[in-house]
């Protein structure tokens, strides 16, 4: 399968990488440094079982304490990553706009200029016939004014014509104008919501390269945690690794109540899975383990939550909204595709929200995957994973678009 790298999706790994590079950080708050054990430490804990205990206790509280940190970050990440897809959709709408009213602008302006021809060649052709203009000609041709009536009949009729095309070349001037006003005025709107887009991309950046810097500072310390825990353990520093990381996963799922996300109502009836189709989503959701996070990224090398859900659906001809959560959450609901956390099956999307409201700002979406497992691009720094899933800040419903 190809995997193209669009140019604005570049763009975004680029300015990442400066302002990694740069290393300021508008948003990256002060952590106080903890008090990391020494190899000294290590050493001599070794020899006694209880201070073995004590300091890997510690290990575990500076762990856990990095795994807040790291959560706090991301969830900021997350947030600005989906403020810039709906700036970014917001200005691709007036855009379109903008492309709309050009081209009306063009052919009216085209059809303006045109009757101002006519009317400046009528014009011209009464000023050669002198004053009475082409009326005057036809009185002059006996042979086909018979009579006076028909004379002046004729007359009328040519003034009244050239009357028409001038009223009819007012109007088209005036809707040519009207519909540049119109484009002026969107474009300025356009204007307006680039900046807007480009200062949300910005804070998403710096929202992004908080959290790489934390991770990036957390990652040294925790080369050091696990070749000391192994020592101390006899075991070995990968080991130890994923020891940690399951400790910081459980308590992660942990951080929330998951009785009350279990104990919503239905709201309507909404058919089981599609099993055909749900294999395939999870498939080409799992062909993707391993790709990095970027934000605003759709495959298909890099991703963010929203992208990678709204590739994966496409793949197999499903439309689930445009590259945002909350879109695709507020499409769900109105397909009437929401189901309780408690029915859930393969291939639901899953949201995460801090808002209480139903209709609240939904800052993540996963891909349920069964056994209570999830396929997600988490965030900045991590790359899209299979795991298990989150109890803290869960929707209390999932969405089914296979049904």
């Amino acid at each position: 399968m190809s995997k193209s790298k669009p140019f604005w999706r570049l763009l975004g790994i680029a300015v990442l990488a400066t302002s990694l590079a740069v290393g300021g950080s508008i948003l990256a708050p002060s952590w106080a440094k903890p008090s990391y054990p020494t190899w000294g430490e290590v050493q001599a804990a070794k020899k006694n079982v209880s201070k073995k205990k004590e300091l890997i206790s510690r290990f575990n509280a500076i762990l856990a304490d990095q795994t807040k940190q790291e959560d706090k970050l991301s969830n900021t990440a997350l947030d600005m990553g989906e403020k810039y897809n709906q700036a970014k959709e917001a200005l691709n709408q007036v855009a379109a706009k903008v492309a709309t009213l050009q081209g009306q602008a063009d052919v009216a302006n085209a059809q303006a200029n045109d009757a101002k021809t006519r009317l400046a060649q009528i014009a011209s052709q009464m000023y050669r016939n002198g004053a009475s203009g082409n009326g005057v000609s036809l009185l002059l041709q006996a042979g086909k004014a018979d009579n006076l009536l028909y004379q002046l009949g004729a007359r009328d009729r040519l003034a009244k014509q050239n009357d028409t095309t001038y009223r009819k070349a007012v109007e088209k001037q005036r809707y040519a104008q009207a519909v540049t006003d119109q484009l002026n005025v969107a474009k300025q709107d356009m204007a307006a919501k680039a900046k807007v887009a480009k200062a949300t991309f910005d804070r998403a950046a710096s929202a992004a390269n908080a959290l790489a810097a934390q991770i990036s500072a957390n990652k040294v310390a925790q080369d050091t945690f696990y070749k000391q825990l192994a020592v101390l353990q006899k075991t070995s520093a990968d080991l130890e690794r994923r020891r940690a990381e399951g400790i910081a996963m459980e308590q992660r799922q942990n951080n929330g109540n998951q009785s009350s996300v279990l104990d919503a109502p239905s709201l309507y009836q909404v058919a089981d899975a599609n099993p055909d189709v749900v294999a395939k989503v999870l498939s080409f959701a799992r062909a993707q383990i391993g790709d990095a996070y970027v934000f605003g990224a759709a495959g298909m090398t890099y991703w963010d939550c929203s992208g990678l859900t709204m590739r994966t659906y496409s793949s197999v001809g499903i439309y689930i909204s445009w590259h945002s959560v909350v879109a695709q959450f507020r499409m769900a609901a109105r397909k009437h595709q929401l189901v309780p956390m408690k029915d859930r099956q393969p291939g639901d999307l899953i949201f995460y929200s801090r808002s209480g409201a139903f209709d609240g700002d939904k800052y993540h979406i996963a891909i349920y995957s069964g056994g209570n497992r999830m396929i997600e691009a988490p965030r900045p720094g991590a790359t899209v994973r299979e795991v298990p899933m989150r109890w803290g800040e869960l929707f209390p419903y999932a969405a089914r678009p296979s049904a």
